[in-house]
């Protein structure tokens, strides 16, 4: 009997305080950095975003939405075999111990189940998907919990306007089974590190003493135009993978980066808007949080249903990408 892995539940979780494009360009005028809402939206697309309160940690943001994608799939904490975590903020210095194992806690779990960090930045919720896929085939494990959870305003320079009006805080997770109807159909994962310094978190450290910047860099047009390349590249290679034509999507999710990039993927594929989930104008970028949340938005207002393909692509620092094609 063939083993397909399926997602069966969806959430997420945003922090409360939501921050709009008006807000934050009064913060930042009054620390003399200028920047509005047209400017932002103009080359973003981004109208708002959500930052975490201090104290308030990726496994706390994590948490909630795992209990949500609980809910949705009807299963406990212990049914949860595996806990995969997508994520650039981990809770701890030096990542460890991982936030996976945070949220394991948090959750109450008690099964000593497995639980691991998988770090590609914006594309580590794909990467975690497709991890979480090969296990479930292989016969390994049975539930598996995949979250995308950041907090990258800790990370983000309020002084540099060009990154920091870009980003937002958030999670997103779903609970993958295994289940003898299909549901990924294909994944695809790609790395260069030959670009991993046009969006990178310099700083190193040294006994204790950051060594550079502690915060996050991004060469914009770099940027953009190597997403707009692999993402295009990297879904026809999922959708050959699974012998399907991009008239077959009934859906796709990007990483909510910036709305021009996902109109060049939709425009490649043939889509049209209407086919694309697009959460980026409330959202902002969340990196490896953007895919699942964006997901659970479309699953829960009732435009994701099931039987419909879904193409789920994402693009970050490393330099990461890669795609997932799912039967919801």
């Amino acid at each position: 009997m063939t083993i397909y892995s399926k997602i069966i539940g969806t959430g997420s979780y945003l922090p409360p305080n939501r921050v709009t494009n008006q807000e934050l360009a009064a913060q930042l005028a009054s620390n003399g950095i200028e920047t509005s809402d047209e400017w932002i939206v103009s080359r973003s697309g981004i109208s708002a975003r959500h930052y975490a309160d201090a104290g308030v940690q990726s496994s706390d943001l994590a948490v909630e939405a795992a209990k949500r994608a609980l809910d949705m799939a009807k299963l406990g904490v212990n049914d949860v075999d595996l806990i995969i975590l997508a994520t650039s903020t981990p809770d701890f210095f030096g990542g460890f111990p991982s936030t996976a194992c945070v949220v394991q806690r948090k959750l109450g779990i008690t099964n000593d189940c497995a639980a691991v960090d998988v770090q590609a930045v914006c594309s580590g919720f794909v990467y975690a998907v497709s991890i979480a896929d090969n296990f479930i085939k292989a016969g390994t494990h049975k539930n598996v919990l995949v979250i995308g959870a950041e907090v990258f305003s800790r990370i983000i320079d309020f002084e540099d306007r060009t990154t920091c009006v870009l980003f937002g805080d958030g999670a997103g997770a779903v609970l993958m089974t295994a289940s003898q109807e299909p549901g990924v159909l294909a994944t695809k994962l790609h790395a260069n590190g030959n670009y991993g310094d046009i969006l990178c978190l310099p700083g190193k450290v040294n006994k204790g003493v950051v060594e550079g910047s502690a915060f996050l860099y991004m060469d914009g047009p770099a940027v953009f135009k190597m997403a707009v390349s692999v993402l295009d590249k990297v879904a026809h290679e999922a959708l050959e993978l699974a012998g399907m034509e991009s008239s077959e999507v009934d859906w796709i999710i990007p990483h909510q980066a910036n709305i021009r990039i996902m109109q060049s993927t939709a425009k490649k594929l043939g889509l049209g808007m209407d086919k694309m989930i697009v959460t980026v104008d409330q959202h902002g970028n969340t990196s490896a949080a953007s895919i699942p949340m964006a997901l659970d938005v479309g699953v829960r207002d009732g435009r994701i249903k099931p039987g419909q393909n879904v193409m789920m692509e994402g693009v970050g620092g490393g330099f990461t990408w890669g795609a997932v094609l799912a039967r919801m």
